[in-house]
């Protein structure tokens, strides 16, 4: 697999990073993370991945072992070691290994690993051309009372449940309600969608995405009414817009919801809101503010 993988303070091959079965980050799912990514051989909004990752790991009480520039620096080494220009780059943090016969967290070495590897699609380009087919699952997002959605984890089995759903329904991706019925987020990605001429994503139960952030800054900019708020099953079918947005693409256009065309659209037919921010999400990677350039000498 090309890419570099950072591991026990060493840049190795990303087949060769690995942990032990007893880390309470695979036992537990006692962990959290965060993505970047580079396109074009620039990170995009780095100091906000890392921020998020370090405020998630204050929320879980994990210590890295490393300092913000540390953490950056390792980033940008893996993926100047892998030589990748369009990069999908992780950060990673486990609680570890407890004493030997302790159940007491307090006991864990805390564990940092990241790796670049080629940059991965939520869809690629040709499925956005078209657009996406989102099914709406009956299944429940973890209550963010339970799990903290804003702490970027690795519980996806209601994800994973819910993808089967899709699949067996016809979907190419899902979205998954909260315990009042209302659309929550999918595996990777925020919900916008276009309802009575405002933007409105769902304000509670999700991880703030730094896409997420990103186009709520857009529209806003642009002109573009857009609210965080409660958003219904039935507002989303018969929103005249429906988009995701996640690091793994940007603002992917959806074509069908539930089977339905979006306002009627033929697929691959998006609507004017949705193109805009398209387009002027691709557009900040050319934008000093928001890139690092990476040194690949």
């Amino acid at each position: 697999m090309q890419g570099c993988a950072y591991i026990d303070d060493r840049y190795v091959a990303p087949e060769d990073a690995k942990i032990s079965i007893f880390d309470w980050g695979f036992l537990h799912s006692d962990a959290t993370y965060d993505v970047a990514h580079v396109w074009q051989g620039r990170f995009f909004r780095l100091s906000d991945h890392v921020d998020r990752f370090f405020a998630s790991m204050d929320r879980l009480r994990l210590n890295p072992g490393k300092t913000r520039d540390e953490v950056r620096a390792v980033m940008h080494e893996c993926v100047r070691r892998a030589g990748l220009r369009d990069a999908y780059v992780e950060v990673l943090c486990t609680r570890g290994m407890p004493a030997p016969g302790s159940r007491d967290p307090r006991s864990c070495t805390n564990r940092f690993m990241a790796f670049a590897i080629p940059f991965v699609w939520i869809a690629d380009p040709a499925k956005q051309a078209r657009g996406i087919d989102l099914i709406v699952s009956d299944v429940q997002r973890i209550a963010a009372a339970s799990v903290d959605p804003r702490i970027k984890n690795y519980h996806w089995l209601d994800m994973v449940t819910a993808l089967f759903q899709a699949y067996e329904r016809g979907g190419e991706t899902v979205v998954l309600v909260d315990a009042a019925g209302d659309i929550t987020e999918g595996p990777g990605f925020n919900v916008f969608a276009l309802v009575d001429g405002t933007l409105v994503t769902p304000a509670a139960g999700v991880l703030e995405g730094i896409s997420r952030r990103t186009v709520i800054e857009l529209a806003r900019a642009h002109g573009i009414p857009v609210r965080e708020a409660s958003l219904p099953v039935a507002d989303l079918k018969r929103a005249d817009e429906v988009f995701l947005s996640s690091t793994g693409g940007g603002v992917i256009g959806i074509s069908r919801v539930d089977g339905v065309p979006v306002a009627g659209r033929a697929s691959g037919a998006f609507g004017p809101v949705t193109l805009q921010l398209q387009q002027a999400y691709w557009g900040l990677h050319e934008d000093p503010r928001y890139v690092e350039t990476v040194d690949y000498s």
